[in-house]
């Protein structure tokens, strides 16, 4: 499966962006009131400048205590930002999320973002791969 496949499959292909120079504390809230695990710091919603997720800033916390949470978000983004692109396999792409330890990743095409896919995004899509693959070998066993 490729990752263009799992973009079309999400249910919401927005991807959560936020301007350098805000508040630790307010990328938080965002994160708490949308649900999600990670947002991306950029002046256009298109140009990676970093992620920050919520490992991040729990690391940081523990580090330097609730001060941080006035700091701006680039003082505690991730700005080596791994990103994959449309065409590339969700099986290269866990191995690189597993190895790297990151749950998130920005996809990008022609340097610009255009989607996010999370860990537990390429695994529902391997299982509902798995789930067809297995239909198909019971349907061929029965004669179907």
């Amino acid at each position: 499966m490729i990752v263009q496949q799992i973009l079309k499959s999400k249910a919401d292909d927005g991807v959560v962006t936020v301007p350098p120079g805000t508040d630790v504390s307010h990328v938080a809230e965002i994160m708490a009131t949308r649900k999600i695990g990670v947002v991306i710091v950029s002046t256009d919603g298109k140009t990676i400048m970093g992620i920050v997720s919520e490992r991040d800033i729990v690391a940081e916390v523990s580090r330097n205590g609730n001060v941080c949470l006035i700091a701006p978000v680039e003082a505690i983004m991730t700005k080596d930002v791994k990103v994959c692109g449309r065409g590339d396999n969700s099986d290269s792409i866990l191995e690189r999320m597993t190895e790297g330890r990151f749950r998130h990743m920005p996809v990008c095409e022609n340097g610009e973002m255009v989607g996010l896919i999370s860990i537990g995004d390429v695994v529902k899509a391997r299982l509902s791969q798995l789930s067809m693959e297995k239909e198909a070998l019971e349907g061929m066993i029965k004669g179907f």
